[in-house]
């Protein structure tokens, strides 16, 4: 828990522990809305969880309410990170696509990219990423 070298507040969890971990991305979705799927890495086998900017933020407060048990440098800087206050000039990152399986149908049936991108809404890059997914298998093709 801290902030990046940009001064973005962070929260990370390294476990082993499938239930942990599946646990804790549970609970930050209800409370941040942010969803994670953790996989184990390749080297270790352990799973490394992080939520970083308004989801670190609101997750502070959650983990290390006042009076919790804790290590003094973690309640530290959780109190830190609950305090943060995105700075003025900074913008707000872009909404998470929901992808749906009449999106998905759009862009497998358009003719090109750019006609999907066009109808969808959504930047090149995000209609690419989503289409490699369906066809490499990654996601379930629509029904």
């Amino acid at each position: 828990m801290g902030y990046t070298s940009k001064g973005v507040p962070f929260i990370s969890l390294t476990t082993a522990s499938t239930a942990i971990g599946a646990y804790l991305c549970f609970y930050a979705r209800k409370i941040t809305g942010a969803e994670r799927h953790p996989r184990p890495n390749q080297r270790d086998g352990v799973y490394n969880i992080t939520y970083s900017g308004k989801a670190a933020h609101a997750l502070s407060g959650h983990l290390y309410y006042s009076g919790c048990l804790s290590l003094k440098r973690k309640q530290s800087a959780a109190d830190s990170v609950a305090n943060w206050v995105r700075p003025t000039g900074w913008k707000p990152g872009p909404e998470r696509i929901q992808w749906t399986s009449e999106k998905d149908k759009i862009l497998l049936s358009a003719p090109t990219i750019d006609d999907a991108c066009a109808e969808l809404g959504h930047s090149q890059n995000a209609c690419r990423a989503r289409l490699t997914k369906l066809l490499d298998g990654m996601v379930p093709l629509p029904k």
